[in-house]
């Protein structure tokens, strides 16, 4: 049996399971059953999942039909003025249907991500592992990731993040709208401006289109109310699925008398209550821009070490992104869908050098279902286990946080490193290295190039233009 050929041996096991994996149809029935999933738990979980979509966004239209009195427009708005965009589009078939148009648009967003992360030519999938990462943080995640205004912004920046490295400007323009109906793509847009070569291209093009967005608003009547979700939060306290929450909970939980859960009818959300909770909830804007400004120096000093975008941009926007859940005195469950978007960049772009922080999220979304909406009636009497649960959920997000940032700083490390190997005559060995951290520290073989391959190809889906000078880095 010497003598037969390599070419008839059946193919290797990881082949055959990558060739499974890549498999578009399965990729898409995944797809199909992940959001029916969604939307059958939506409409049938326990507890209110689609609360708000239910009780605050059809409130808000039906007073634009009665009234014509529209938020933001003519009066003080919680969200970012495009918000309202979306919530109005679900009233279109009416209000009876108001839920089920909400769940298709999203389904229909959704579906727009997904065919640009595993791309629309045919053949297999390489970008199959972010593809299926994506779809068990949806499973995780729950409910949550459907039932509010966070999940029409999660597959527009995903887009975003996606063609930026061939389209700039469309991905700083896509995330300039996400950051209109939820501020936190921000954190996306400005490791972008660190990390990128196009930084000036990217800059120009989210602020000319917030401008276009503020001019229509100011012309539309809306005043300083364009501005006003940036003021209209800051006297709330702490909600009670906050990390800075985590000690109050705590002594609620122990059966003390000075610490307990409400309800705040303003802000429509439970808090929590206790000896130093004013002063906590006062100091975390404060603490966050410091800590945003702590990160973006870190990020700004690998840059000018010679970081290259690859290494430096998906570590950056993760890092950005958790420190606006972090180190904030809101805490709301839908926050852990944001999470979502620099995870799957930094898969597509660093292959197995992300895997810590992909499987760390995994962890979050699945305790995070747990807690909302399943054991949310336990958390508001704090059930000591629940709050355990809390806890490590929360613990996760500061680990996540830490590791994000240690990653921010090694990138500019690496490239110090390697620049200094360059010029004491070891230019080549000090490509190869840079080659094994930039591109994923963990990646090798075919996943590797894998990695590699799907960080060059950022505008794959478009198949014309050229390709930013990030792609290649």
């Amino acid at each position: 049996m010497a003598g037969l050929s390599a070419s008839v041996a059946p193919p290797a096991p990881s082949r055959t399971l990558r060739r499974v994996l890549g498999n578009r149809i399965a990729l898409w029935a995944a797809f199909v059953v992940v959001q029916a999933v969604l939307v059958w738990l939506a409409l049938t979980g326990p507890g209110l999942p689609l609360g708000d979509v239910t009780l605050v966004y059809t409130t808000w239209m039906r007073t634009i039909d009665l009234s014509g009195y529209v938020v933001g427009i003519d009066g003080p708005f919680v969200y970012p003025i495009l918000a309202i965009v979306p919530m109005a589009l679900a009233a279109l078939l009416g209000f009876d249907l108001y839920v089920y148009t909400w769940l298709g648009l999203i389904v229909l967003l959704n579906a727009g991500a997904f065919a640009v992360l595993i791309g629309l030519h045919r053949g297999p999938v390489t970008r199959f592992v972010p593809a299926w990462w994506w779809l068990a943080f949806l499973v995780l995640l729950g409910p949550i990731a459907v039932g509010r205004i966070d999940a029409v912004t999660v597959p527009i920046a995903l887009v975003a993040v996606l063609l930026v490295a061939g389209r700039p400007r469309l991905g700083a323009v896509l995330l300039a709208v996400a950051t209109w109906i939820k501020v936190w793509p921000a954190a996306i847009i400005a490791a972008l401006i660190i990390a990128s070569r196009e930084r000036v291209r990217i800059a120009v093009a989210a602020l000319g289109t917030s401008v276009l967005i503020v001019v229509i608003s100011l012309v539309l009547g809306s005043g300083w109310n364009v501005f006003s979700f940036i003021t209209e939060q800051t006297g709330r306290g702490l909600q009670i699925e906050a990390p800075v929450s985590t000690f109050w909970m705590w002594q609620a939980a122990a059966g003390s008398s000075t610490s307990w859960v409400y309800y705040d009818h303003d802000i429509l959300t439970y808090q929590v209550s206790g000896q130093g909770t004013v002063f906590a909830s006062a100091m975390m804007t404060p603490l966050l821009v410091l800590v945003v400004g702590a990160i973006v120096a870190i990020g700004i000093r690998s840059q000018l070490q010679g970081a290259s975008f690859v290494a430096l941009f998906p570590p950056l926007a993760l890092a950005l992104v958790t420190a606006f859940i972090v180190v904030n005195k809101v805490g709301s469950p839908q926050f852990i869908c944001w999470l979502a978007v620099p995870t799957v960049i930094g898969l597509v772009y660093r292959g197995r050098g992300h895997l810590v922080p992909a499987v760390m999220v995994l962890a979050m979304a699945g305790l995070t279902q747990l807690i909302y909406p399943f054991l949310y009636d336990w958390l508001l009497v704090a059930d000591p286990l629940v709050v355990a649960l809390l806890t490590l959920r929360n613990l996760l997000e500061v680990a996540l946080l830490l590791w994000a940032v240690v990653m921010v700083w090694r990138s500019g490390c690496h490239a110090a490193v390697s620049r200094a190997v360059a010029s004491d005559g070891g230019a080549s060995d000090g490509a190869a290295s840079d080659g094994a951290t930039s591109d994923g520290e963990a990646s090798d073989g075919a996943e590797g190039a894998d990695a590699a391959d799907a960080a060059a190809s950022g505008a794959e889906v478009w198949k014309s233009g050229s390709r930013s000078p990030d792609a290649t880095d």
